[in-house]
C-alpha cells in the first residue's frame, strides 16, 4: 500500500494535514487506532460518557504507567509508577477518528505574542526549561483566522488589555448565552474587571454541511450529534475524504515505524482490526497521535541509525512535556436569596455562558510579589485565563452529593433518606456557577515520556511511562488567579465560595515531547515541525509546543498544523517532480 502521505493519527493535529494535502492532490491514507464513529453514534448518553468512558480503550488492555513523587521516612523525594489499569486513571481522551477533538469544550482562545518569547520577556526560572518558540505570533495568526473560518469558530472581538491582535474579526457570531453571562459582565465592570466573551469551536449556523448547534447542553466530553462542534472529522476528514484523495483507516494501531540503514523511513507498521500485521509507504510520514502517544511510538522506532528511537539521537523525545497548570473554583447562587426571575434565568439549561477573565495574562502586581519572593520578585510574570461555566448535566451535578462531612471533616458516603435529601438540596435549593484557571505548565526535567520495561499493552508492545512532576511556579499563578476568580464570585452575591489549584495533571491538556527549535541539541524538530533527523518525518499535534500558553492548547494545534500543511505540500510536490 503507497500513499504520498501517512498520517499516524487523526484529530486536532493530523486533519488538517489530510485536508489541505488531499485538496492538493496528494494520496493521503490517516491510520487511527480507534473506530470511525459519526453523528449518529453520539448520543447523549451521561452514563457512556460520564460512567463508562465509552470512546476510550480499556484499560485491562491498553494502559499508561503514571510515575509520581512520594516522600520517605527521611522526608526525601523518590519516583513510582503505577499502572492505570492499577489506579483506573485513564490518560485517553478519545481514541476514535477525530481524536479527542470530538469531546473538547471549544474553548477556542488565541495564544497571544508574549507566549511566543517567555524566556525572553520573563528571563529563566530555576528548574524550569523555557524557550522562546521558533516563530512570532504573527506568523502564525493568519492560520488562527484559517482555522475560524474551517473549522468553524463562533465569537466577537471586543477590545481588552490583553487582546491579542486580529486580522478579522470571527467569521459566525456568537452562539446563545445564558443570561447568566451578563451578571458576569455587570459584576466584573462594577469592580474592575474587563469580562470577554469565549470563542468557540461550535457553528452557531449551519454551514459547510453541518448543522449548528441544538443547544442540548451535553457538550463538553460529549461528541456532538448536529456536527456543530468543530471536531477534526466533521469539519475537515469528510470533506477530505470527498475529494477523493483521503483514505481513512481505523482500527489501525501503528506500532512500528521501520527505517534502513541510512535512517530513512521505510514504512509505517501496524496492526490491523484483526490484530493482523500490516505495512504502509509513503514519500512523507506525519505523526499526530497526541503527545504522549506521539513520543511513545517515537521511542519505540528504534533502528541502526536511531537506536534509542526515531529522531531521538539526542535523547530530547518525550522530554519536556506539557500539561496545563491551574485549578478550579466555585459558588452557589442560593435561591432562596434570589428574586424569581434571577431564579429561572440560572434554571436555564442549553445555552453557554461564555464569558472569561486575561485581565492577569501578564501579571504585573505587588501583592503578587510579596507572596512570591523567590519566584517574582519584582511581581511580574506570566498569568493565565479564567473561564467560567456550568455543570449542567445531572450526573456531573450529582456527584459528590453521596459523600457527607461530618464536624470533623471526615468524609463518609451516605445512602437511602439521606442521599435523597442531599439530591433534593443540590438540585432545588441553589446553582453552582463554577470557573477553571489556565496558566502555563512550566517544562521541567521531572515531567517526560519514556518507554516502561515491564507493562505491555495488549499486542505485546511497551506503554507509555509518564512522570509528571511539577513546578512550584505554575501553584503561585494559578492560586494568585484563582483568588481573582473567587473575587468576582463573592462580588456577584455567591455563597460557599472557595477554589483549588493542584499539581496533578489534567490529561485531556497534554503537548510537549517532541519540542521544535532551531537546535537539534534541545529540541526534536525544526520550525516547520520537520525532524531535525529525518527529512521526510513531521510531528503536528501538540508535541511540537516548546511552552503551552495559559489557555486550551486545541486551537493553536489546529493553527500550527494548517502553517505546517503549507510546508508538507511544497515539500510533496518537489518529490513528486523529482520522481
Amino acid at each position: 500500500m503507497d500513499f504520498d502521505i501517512c498520517i499516524v493519527g487523526s484529530g486536532a493535529g493530523a486533519s488538517p494535514i489530510a485536508y489541505r494535502l488531499s485538496q492538493a492532490g496528494a494520496k493521503v491514507v490517516v491510520l487511527e487506532k480507534g473506530p470511525w464513529l459519526t453523528e449518529k453514534e453520539f448520543f447523549k448518553d451521561e452514563q457512556t460518557i460520564s460512567l463508562h468512558d465509552a470512546y476510550n480503550p480499556s484499560l485491562t488492555d491498553e494502559q499508561h504507567v503514571i510515575e509520581e513523587e512520594y516522600l520517605d521516612d527521611n522526608n526525601e523525594s523518590y519516583w513510582q509508577g503505577e499502572s492505570t489499569s492499577e489506579s483506573g486513571w485513564s490518560w485517553w481522551n478519545g481514541t476514535v477518528v477525530g481524536g479527542s477533538s470530538n469531546f473538547m469544550s471549544g474553548y477556542f482562545h488565541r495564544l497571544k505574542p508574549i507566549d511566543f518569547r517567555l524566556k525572553s520577556e520573563f528571563g529563566d526560572i530555576k528548574g524550569a526549561n523555557v524557550a522562546d518558540w521558533p516563530i512570532s505570533y504573527d506568523e502564525l495568526e493568519p492560520f488562527y483566522a484559517m482555522v475560524e473560518k474551517e473549522v468553524g469558530v463562533s465569537g466577537k472581538a471586543v477590545k481588552h488589555p490583553h487582546q491579542e491582535p486580529r486580522s478579522t474579526d470571527f467569521p459566525y457570531p456568537p452562539v446563545a448565552e445564558l443570561p447568566v453571562a451578563s451578571w458576569i459582565d455587570q459584576t466584573a465592570s462594577e469592580i474592575g474587571f474587563h469580562a470577554i466573551p469565549v470563542p468557540r469551536a461550535i457553528l452557531s449556523q449551519p454551514d459547510k454541511g453541518r448543522r449548528s448547534c441544538e443547544y442540548s447542553g451535553y457538550c463538553s466530553s460529549y461528541g456532538c450529534s448536529s456536527g456543530a462542534k468543530g471536531s477534526g472529522r466533521a469539519a475537515l476528514l469528510n470533506q477530505a475524504v470527498a475529494s477523493g484523495n483521503c483514505t481513512i483507516k481505523p482500527n489501525s494501531k501503528v506500532y512500528n515505524i521501520a527505517t534502513n540503514k541510512a535512517g530513512e523511513i521505510t514504512a509505517v507498521q501496524f496492526y490491523d482490526a484483526v490484530g493482523k500485521r500490516q505495512q504502509i509507504r509513503a514519500k512523507i510520514y506525519v505523526v499526530a497521535c497526541q503527545a504522549v502517544e506521539t513520543s511513545r511510538l517515537l521511542l519505540a522506532s528504534k533502528g541502526e541509525k536511531f537506536p534509542y528511537g526515531l529522531a531521538n539521537n539526542n535523547q530530547q523525545v518525550g522530554k519536556n512535556l506539557l500539561f496545563s497548570g491551574g485549578g478550579t473554583g466555585q459558588g452557589d447562587f442560593l435561591y432562596n436569596e434570589l428574586s424569581d426571575e434571577k431564579v429561572a434565568q440560572l434554571k436555564q439549561v442549553g445555552p453557554f455562558i461564555n464569558r472569561a477573565l486575561q485581565d492577569w495574562y501578564q501579571i504585573n502586581d505587588k501583592q503578587f510579589a510579596k507572596a512570591n519572593e523567590g519566584i517574582s520578585p519584582t511581581g511580574q510574570a506570566k498569568g493565565g485565563t479564567i473561564d467560567f461555566l456550568f455543570h449542567q448535566n445531572p450526573i456531573a451535578r450529582a456527584q459528590g452529593s453521596q459523600w457527607q462531612e461530618d464536624d470533623n471533616g471526615v468524609e463518609s458516603l451516605v445512602w437511602g433518606e439521606q442521599l435523597k435529601q442531599a439530591l433534593k438540596q443540590e438540585f432545588t435549593t441553589y446553582k453552582t456557577l463554577r470557573f477553571e484557571v489556565f496558566n502555563d505548565w512550566l517544562p521541567t526535567n521531572d515531567c517526560f515520556v519514556s518507554l516502561d520495561e515491564d507493562v505491555t499493552d495488549k499486542w505485546g508492545d511497551p506503554v507509555a511511562k509518564v512522570r509528571i512532576g511539577f513546578h512550584n511556579h505554575d501553584l503561585e499563578v494559578g492560586a494568585f488567579l484563582a483568588e481573582k476568580g473567587e473575587q468576582l464570585l463573592t462580588a456577584m452575591g455567591a455563597k460557599n465560595v472557595s477554589s483549588s489549584v493542584s499539581g496533578y495533571p489534567s490529561s485531556n491538556l497534554m503537548a510537549g515531547g517532541c519540542r521544535f527549535g532551531n537546535d537539534p541539541k534541545t529540541s526534536v524538530l525544526n520550525k516547520n515541525c520537520q525532524a531535525h533527523e529525518v527529512e521526510n518525518l513531521y510531528v503536528t499535534d501538540g508535541s511540537f509546543m516548546p511552552t503551552g500558553g495559559s489557555v486550551p492548547y486545541t486551537f493553536t494545534i489546529y493553527a500550527n498544523s494548517f502553517r505546517v500543511a503549507e510546508k508538507i505540500t511544497e515539500h510533496w510536490q518537489v518529490l513528486s517532480q523529482q520522481s
